[in-house]
C-alpha cells in the first residue's frame, strides 16, 4: 500500500472511532425504573393479559348464568297483529270480520315444574366457581413467570458486573505493559496481546449489557408496564422443610389441582341430575288480548289461563347420548386430574433435587472465583516482579471473568430453583 494511501486509511479509521461514541451517546438511554418483587408479582397477577383474560372469563360465566336462569323464570311477551282481507266476512247478514282489524294479546308464562331448566341453573352456577379457579392458576403462572424474570434481572446485572470488573482488570494490566513498553522494558507483543484482551472483554460487556435490557423489557412486559423495569433488592426465597411436607403441600394448595378438583365435581354433578331428563315440566300461561273486533266465538277482549304439561316419551336417543357423553366427560376430568397430580409429585421431587444441587454448585463456584481472583493477584504480581510472562496473566484473567460468570449463573439457578420448588408446592405466590 503507497504511503498516501495509507494515510487515507488511517484517517478514515479514526474519523470512525471517533463517530462511534457520539453516535452511541446522541441519545443516551433513561435508567428504567426499579421494582420491588412483592410490587413486581403483585402488578403481574392485577396487569397482566392473561390474567385479564381469565378475570374476563369469570364475567362470562355471571353471563351463562344468567342466560341460563332466565329459562327457569318467568317471561312476559306481547304480540300484535295487523290483518288486511280482500273483503269483510259475512254470514247469514252478519259480519264475523272486518275487512281490516287490529289484534294484540300480552302471553305471561310461568314455569311450574322444570326439573331439567333447575339442574342447569345449578351447573351454570359451579361454572363460575370453575372459572374462579382457573383464573387463579393462572394469576399463579404469572406470579411465577414474573418471579424468574424478577430473579433473571439481578443475574443478569451480576454477569454485567462480572464482565466489566474483568475488563477493568484488563484494563489495568494494558497500561502496565505499555507502560513497560514506553520505559523500554517491556514489548510490543505483551502490549498488542493485553489490547486484545481488553478489546474482548468489552464486547462481552455489551453482550452481558444487551442480555440486560431483554431481561428488563421482560419483567416490563409480565407486569404490564409499557417501559422496561428493573430490580431493586436481593431476594431472599425460602425452600420447603420435607419432601414428604411439600407432597402435601402441593396436593392441597396448588391452584392448577384445585381446578382440576372442581372440573371433576362439576362433572360428576351433571352426570348426577341426568335424571332430570326423563322428568315431565309444567308450564301455566294467562294471555290477555284485545282485538278491534268481536265475533260470536270470540269477544273483543278477554284471558286465556292454561297449565300445560309435558311428558317426554321418545326423544330419538337424545337423553341417552347425552349421559354418555356427561360420562365420558367426567372420566377426562378424572385422568385429567391424575395426570395433574403426577405432574406436581414429580416437580416438587426435581425441584428439591435441584435445589440441593444448585446450592452445593453456587457453594463451589463462589470458592472457584475466590480462588481464581486470588490466583489472578498471584499471577499479576509475578508477572511485574519479571518471573512470568503477560500470557499466564491473560489466562488468568479469563479464568477469572470465566469463575466470576459462573458464580452469577450458579447464583442464579439457585434462586430459579427455589422459585421452582415454591411453584411446585403451592405456596407461591
Amino acid at each position: 500500500m503507497s504511503p498516501r494511501r495509507n494515510m487515507i486509511a488511517r484517517k478514515a479509521a479514526a474519523a470512525l472511532l471517533l463517530a462511534i461514541p457520539l453516535a452511541a451517546s446522541a441519545q443516551p438511554r433513561p435508567a428504567p425504573a426499579r421494582i420491588t418483587l412483592d410490587e413486581a408479582v403483585r402488578r403481574a397477577i392485577s396487569r397482566n393479559t392473561s390474567v385479564e383474560i381469565a378475570v374476563a372469563e369469570i364475567q362470562r360465566a355471571h353471563a351463562l348464568l344468567r342466560e341460563v336462569r332466565s329459562f327457569a323464570l318467568p317471561t312476559i311477551t306481547g304480540n300484535g297483529a295487523a290483518t288486511l282481507l280482500d273483503s269483510a266476512r259475512i254470514s247469514n247478514g252478519t259480519q264475523i270480520q272486518p275487512r281490516g282489524s287490529l289484534t294484540g294479546n300480552v302471553q305471561l308464562l310461568v314455569p311450574l315444574v322444570v326439573p331439567q331448566r333447575w339442574v342447569n341453573w345449578s351447573h351454570a352456577s359451579e361454572q363460575i366457581e370453575i372459572a374462579s379457579l382457573s383464573a387463579d392458576d393462572v394469576r399463579r403462572q404469572i406470579a411465577v413467570s414474573a418471579a424468574r424474570a424478577y430473579v433473571t434481572v439481578l443475574a443478569q446485572h451480576r454477569l454485567v458486573e462480572a464482565n466489566q470488573r474483568a475488563r477493568d482488570n484488563a484494563r489495568d494490566h494494558l497500561q502496565y505493559a505499555r507502560a513497560r513498553l514506553d520505559a523500554g522494558t517491556g514489548n510490543r507483543l505483551d502490549a498488542v496481546r493485553s489490547a486484545q484482551e481488553v478489546a474482548s472483554d468489552d464486547a462481552q460487556v455489551a453482550a452481558a449489557l444487551v442480555n440486560l435490557v431483554r431481561a428488563q423489557e421482560a419483567l416490563g412486559v409480565l407486569v404490564g408496564a409499557d417501559a422496561p423495569l428493573d430490580a431493586t433488592e436481593e431476594v431472599q426465597l425460602s425452600a420447603a422443610a420435607s419432601e414428604t411436607d411439600a407432597m402435601r403441600e402441593a396436593e392441597a394448595r396448588r391452584a392448577d389441582l384445585r381446578a382440576a378438583r372442581g372440573r371433576i365435581d362439576a362433572a360428576d354433578h351433571v352426570l348426577r341430575d341426568s335424571y332430570a331428563d326423563y322428568l315431565p315440566f309444567l308450564n301455566a300461561s294467562v294471555t290477555p288480548f284485545a282485538a278491534t273486533y268481536s265475533s260470536l266465538t270470540t269477544p273483543g277482549t278477554g284471558w286465556q289461563a292454561q297449565l300445560v304439561l309435558t311428558v317426554p316419551f321418545f326423544d330419538g336417543g337424545l337423553r341417552y347420548g347425552a349421559r354418555e357423553e356427561r360420562s365420558a366427560l367426567l372420566g377426562e376430568a378424572r385422568i385429567a386430574l391424575e395426570g395433574a397430580l403426577r405432574q406436581a409429585r414429580s416437580e416438587v421431587r426435581t425441584a428439591f433435587e435441584e435445589v440441593q444441587r444448585d446450592d452445593l454448585a453456587l457453594q463451589a463456584s463462589r470458592e472457584a472465583a475466590r480462588l481464581a481472583e486470588e490466583a489472578l493477584q498471584m499471577t499479576t504480581a509475578a508477572y511485574k516482579a519479571g518471573a512470568t510472562n503477560d500470557l499466564d496473566v491473560l489466562d488468568a484473567e479469563r479464568r477469572f471473568r470465566d469463575a466470576q460468570t459462573a458464580a452469577a449463573t450458579a447464583e442464579d439457578n439457585s434462586r430459579q430453583a427455589r422459585i421452582d420448588l415454591l411453584a411446585a408446592t403451592g405456596r407461591f405466590p
